[in-house]
């Protein structure tokens, strides 16, 4: 079973412009009815700050009002960039065999990519979407540039037991998870 994990796709995140966000909310949000479609697990991820534009108190913490989550997906309250950390996630994952762990979401270069090295570190066979996850620019480099260097990183990432990340992007994902025509 895949399961999809959104990570941080919260309205007071988006108050800045984000490398291709439309684009980005649309590859989730067909991700996400694939994955529901094929029997996976859809569970988004919301990060807490007090005092914050993500403070669980306000509207900014509330998912994109773009994405199109369903009322049986999974939520996950983090306080960390890591979403595995003092959260349910690992919990959630155990109850079911997970056979691949897609990761999309905001920011690239602070929780996404905190997340996909934990879930690799773990043992997840780790899908990261290459258009589902987006960030803004930042002082030293444009966001694309910021993906463009990830992207490379996480194809490198030295993992045990022959082990690694698997970047393909939302087109390639669903062309390689749809069922064979009948005959």
């Amino acid at each position: 079973m895949d399961v999809l994990l959104v990570i941080d796709m919260q309205q007071g995140l988006f108050t800045q412009p984000r490398h291709q966000d439309s684009q980005v909310i649309a590859n989730i949000n067909r991700l996400a009815e694939r994955v529901r479609a094929e029997q996976g697990r859809v569970i988004y991820v919301q990060h807490d700050e007090p005092g914050t534009e993500l403070d669980p108190a306000s509207p900014g913490w509330q998912l994109h009002a773009d994405l199109a989550p369903e009322g049986h997906d999974s939520r996950v309250r983090k306080t960390a960039c890591d979403s595995f950390l003092d959260t349910e996630l690992g919990f959630l994952l155990a109850e079911q065999a997970v056979d691949r762990l897609l990761i999309c979401g905001c920011a690239t270069d602070f929780c996404v990519d905190t997340t996909l090295r934990s879930a690799a570190a773990r043992g997840f066979e780790v899908v990261a979407v290459t258009d589902a996850h987006t960030t803004a620019d930042r002082p030293h480099l444009s966001a694309e540039q910021i993906i463009e260097h990830h992207h490379w990183m996480w194809r490198h990432l030295s993992l045990p037991k022959g082990r690694s990340v698997t970047l393909l992007t939302t087109d390639e994902l669903l062309g390689a998870t749809q069922p064979e025509p009948a005959c």
